[in-house]
């Protein structure tokens, strides 16, 4: 099922770990369209913006397989409402600065940078069909941090989009 120009409901829902652990990893037609959702005002704006395919890492989770990845009951991932993902070629960082300042969403947040390495880590983002709140968070190994770290000029590479 084609959730949007260039995303597919199986790449939204496939998972290792559920398939290791024989659990079915459906969404509902509620989740499903939250899927869709996601895809056309989160992915495909990036996806065009950077010009390269993205592989999302997790998408939706049924509530088993949050369970088993340790993850809260309150997981957007839960919801359809979740994306785990980065882009090949663009620093997360880049990334996650970009989609800050061009996109709408919930709550993004840059899991696991490292200061010498703009490419380490991923990033998670969420979108909601309503009351999103453009929440920016960046996670270490001991907690979540308010707001994204500093990008030093490295954003020149991807200006701004364009308002259409």
């Amino acid at each position: 099922m084609r959730l949007s120009d260039h995303f597919y409901l199986y790449e939204m829902t496939r998972s290792q770990l559920a398939t290791r652990h024989n659990i079915a990893n459906q969404p509902n037609a509620g989740q499903i369209d939250a899927l869709r959702h996601l895809c056309v005002e989160v992915l495909e704006p990036v996806r065009r913006h950077f010009g390269v395919p993205i592989v999302p890492s997790s998408g939706f989770r049924s509530m088993a397989l949050n369970r088993l990845l340790g993850s809260q009951d309150s997981s957007s991932h839960c919801a359809g409402e979740a994306v785990d993902f980065e882009v090949i070629g663009v620093g997360n960082l880049v990334l996650a600065h970009w989609m800050a300042e061009n996109l709408v969403f919930d709550q993004l947040i840059l899991e696991y940078p490292q200061a010498d390495d703009e490419r380490a880590g991923w990033l998670h983002i969420s979108y909601k069909h309503t009351e999103n709140r453009a929440q920016c968070l960046t996670r270490h190994q001991n907690g979540y941090a308010r707001g994204l770290p500093r990008l030093q000029n490295v954003l020149q590479k991807f200006p701004k989009a364009q308002k259409t």
